[in-house]
C-alpha cells in the first residue's frame, strides 16, 4: 500500500473570510473547491492544505510547513499584509516563525538549517 496524498485540515467558523486570508497567505486562490465549505491549496506534490468550515473544531489546528528561507517567507507574508511572529532560532537547528489565522489555528514555518547551510 502506497500513500498518495496527505492533507492538513484547518477548521474555521467564517469560511469566506478565512478563504481570503489563506489566499493571501499562499499567494493565490484555492486550487480546488471540492464541496461547499471546503477549499484546497496544493502546496507540494501530494500535499495540500484544506480549509474546512467546521465551527466545532475551529481554532484547534496546528500546522508546520517546512521552507527553505524563513526570512523570505516572513517578508512575503508582510508584503501580503499578514504579520508573522518573530523569526526565532531553536536549539535543534531550525529557524521558525508562526502566524495565526483568523480562527486561531497556528501555522509555523520552519527552516532546517542543517539542510540550508
Amino acid at each position: 500500500m502506497a500513500i498518495m496524498n496527505v492533507f492538513a485540515v484547518m477548521p474555521v467558523v467564517d469560511f469566506e473570510s478565512a478563504r481570503g486570508w489563506y489566499g493571501r497567505l499562499w499567494g493565490r486562490p484555492a486550487d480546488r473547491n471540492p464541496m461547499d465549505g471546503l477549499a484546497e491549496w496544493q502546496v507540494i506534490e501530494g500535499g495540500a492544505i484544506q480549509l474546512l468550515r467546521d465551527p466545532d473544531r475551529a481554532g484547534s489546528a496546528m500546522l508546520t510547513v517546512g521552507v527553505d528561507d524563513i526570512d523570505g517567507q516572513a517578508a512575503v507574508a508582510a508584503e501580503r499584509g499578514l504579520a508573522m511572529g518573530p523569526v526565532q532560532d531553536t536549539p535543534g537547528g531550525f529557524r521558525i516563525a508562526a502566524i495565526t489565522d483568523p480562527a486561531g489555528n497556528v501555522i509555523t514555518f520552519a527552516q532546517d538549517l542543517g539542510r540550508n547551510v
